[in-house]
């Protein structure tokens, strides 16, 4: 018995949105950032890796030449949507610092809330070497969706 149109478009809908999700959902890596603040001038690096919705990594965020590794806690990734929270403690007091952004290509826009002190804007790009893995992994993912 052979497929209908319909059955073959569904299989074909279902195969795209899948392999759309691997694809635009792929934050494993390191990304970069650099923004002023109350405090100062920061640079970060993140280094985030994604386990179907679940992410995780740390962040090592360097202030005046001095460099924290800091680990990244409740992270979350859903389509193209991302957040985390980067736990601080400055002068013995917990700082929760909550990130809510959006990928698109090689950025994380985020919105960056310090407490209830400040939020910001900031921009993280993907490290370039990270970007060539990136792919090479992203082609593995549909390659083996593909042989699913």
């Amino acid at each position: 018995m052979k497929p209908t149109l319909k059955l073959r478009l569904a299989t074909l809908f279902a195969f795209t949105a899948t392999l759309g999700a691997i694809l635009a959902a792929d934050v494993t890596g390191k990304w970069k950032s650099e923004f002023d603040t109350q405090i100062g001038h920061l640079k970060y690096i993140y280094e985030l890796k994604a386990d179907g919705e679940k992410l995780t990594g740390k962040a090592v965020r360097e202030l005046d030449g001095n460099k924290t590794t800091i680990e990244l806690i409740e992270g979350k990734i859903k389509d193209d949507e991302i957040s985390f929270v980067e736990p601080l403690k400055v002068q013995e007091q917990d700082i929760r610092i909550e990130y809510k952004g959006k990928l698109s290509g090689d950025e994380i826009k985020f919105v960056r809330k310090v407490g209830d002190f400040a939020t910001t804007e900031i921009v993280a790009k993907r490290e370039k070497a990270d970007k060539e893995k990136s792919e090479k992994a992203q082609k593995e993912k549909a390659s083996s969706a593909d042989s699913k």
